[in-house]
C-alpha cells in the first residue's frame, strides 16, 4: 500500500452514451461545433457582449442564425443571458462556467491554428 493520502475512486454515476442518436451530449457537441456555435464561444472568452456588440464581432453571421446559435448554447447551459428592462430591452451574453471550460480548448485550437497559417500577404 502506498504511503500519503489514499485516494478513493468517485463513482460519476452512468458515462453518456455519446454514439447513441438519442444521446443528449450530441446535441450539446453539435451546437459548440456548429458553423456559428464556436465563434459565439470565442467572441464571448474574454468578455460579455451585448446582441449587437456580438454579432458585429463575428462577420458574415445573420441576426437570426446569432439568435438560433445563442438560444442553443443558452439551453445548453453555456451561455448566460440577461435582459434589462430598457426600452428597447437590452440583451447580454456571457460564458457560464461550463461554457468558459468548453471555450478555452477552443480558443486553444483557434491560436495554435493562426500561429501555423503562413503570413498574409496584401496585394
Amino acid at each position: 500500500m502506498r504511503e500519503g493520502a489514499q485516494v478513493t475512486p468517485v463513482d460519476a454515476g452512468p458515462r453518456y452514451e455519446v454514439f447513441h442518436t438519442d444521446c443528449p451530449a450530441r446535441d450539446v457537441v453539435d451546437h459548440v461545433t456548429s458553423k456559428w456555435g464556436i465563434w459565439v464561444l470565442i467572441s464571448l472568452r474574454s468578455n460579455s457582449l451585448r446582441f449587437y456588440e456580438l454579432r458585429d464581432s463575428i462577420q458574415g453571421i445573420s441576426e437570426k442564425m446569432l439568435a438560433q446559435t445563442l438560444r442553443a448554447l443558452v439551453q445548453d447551459g453555456l451561455v448566460w443571458r440577461e435582459v434589462e428592462p430598457t426600452t428597447p430591452p437590452q440583451v447580454t451574453y456571457g460564458l457560464t462556467e461550463f461554457g468558459k471550460d468548453i471555450s478555452e480548448p477552443l480558443t486553444d485550437l483557434f491560436d495554435r491554428i493562426t500561429e501555423q497559417l503562413p503570413p498574409r500577404t496584401t496585394e
